[in-house]
This record gives C-alpha cells, structure tokens and sequence, in this order.
C-alpha cells in the first residue's frame, strides 16, 4: 500500500517531480536554444567567419595570386580594424598569426617566437616602408613564390 501511495504521490503531485524533471530538461533545451542562438547571431558568426576561410584556405592554400587577391579582398576589413584601408603590425599580426595557428597548429601567437616572426613578416611584407601594409603589399606577401 505504501508503493500505492508513493506512485499515488509522485502521479497526484507531478508538479514536484516536473521542477525536478523539468531543471534537467531546461539545461537540455538550453543546450539545444544555445545551438539555435549561435547561428541566429549571423553578424558575429560573420566576423569570425573570414577565420574559417582562412584556416580552409590552409587545408587549400591559394595557388594564384588572383586566388590570394580574392581571400585579401573578402578578409581584409576583418582584420583592417580602424578601417582605414591599411594594416598597422597588430592587425597584421593578427591576421598573419591567424593563417599560421591554421596551418600550424602549434603556433603560440603571443609568444617571443611568434612576435618575432610576425615583426620579420610585416618588414618583409611593407615593401614602400611606410609602416603599414595595403592590400597589394598582403597580395605579393602571401601569393606563392615559383620555386
């Protein structure tokens, strides 16, 4: 009798055990909200977006130097963040640390390696000196040199 009253219970007062249930079930359906609400920010996925792009552009670099022209094109105002048409070394540092973490993936930018090499990169990379990088300047650097 007492198994009778306990499934009576737990029948005849399901809004305690819907609380109880139903907190569980809330993570779930949150999990499940929060995939719904990471692609319906599509303006903050489509910043990050030209990353992707990058990081595929890796697994596939680009053969042409229209190819890279046009990776260029779409990503430099990503990373162009005073848009001001130019990359100071930060934004080019960047970028650059970006491409390399993707097809490097034991890249640590940040560290006095990696700054080292972004410094090298960007003097390479800013043929007229001027302390920036232009497009045409990011275009030469990262097209594929004959061998």
């Amino acid at each position: 009798m007492t198994d009778t009253t306990q499934t009576q219970s737990q029948t005849a007062t399901p809004d305690q055990t819907d609380p109880a249930t139903a907190t569980p079930a809330d993570p779930a359906t949150t999990a499940q909200t929060t995939p719904q609400s990471t692609p319906a920010p599509a303006t903050q996925t489509a910043q990050p977006t030209p990353s992707q792009p990058a990081a595929e552009a890796s697994a596939q670099p680009a053969a042409t130097q229209d190819q890279v022209a046009q990776a260029v094109d779409r990503d430099f105002g990503t990373y162009d963040k005073d848009s001001n048409g130019t990359l100071s070394q930060t934004e080019f540092g960047t970028w650059i640390g970006t491409l390399r973490k993707a097809s490097e993936p034991s890249f640590q930018p940040g560290s006095p390696d990696a700054n080292t090499w972004i410094g090298q990169a960007f003097a390479a990379t800013d043929l007229d000196r001027n302390r920036s990088v232009d497009k045409a300047e990011l275009t030469t650097f990262l097209t594929p040199k004959p061998s």
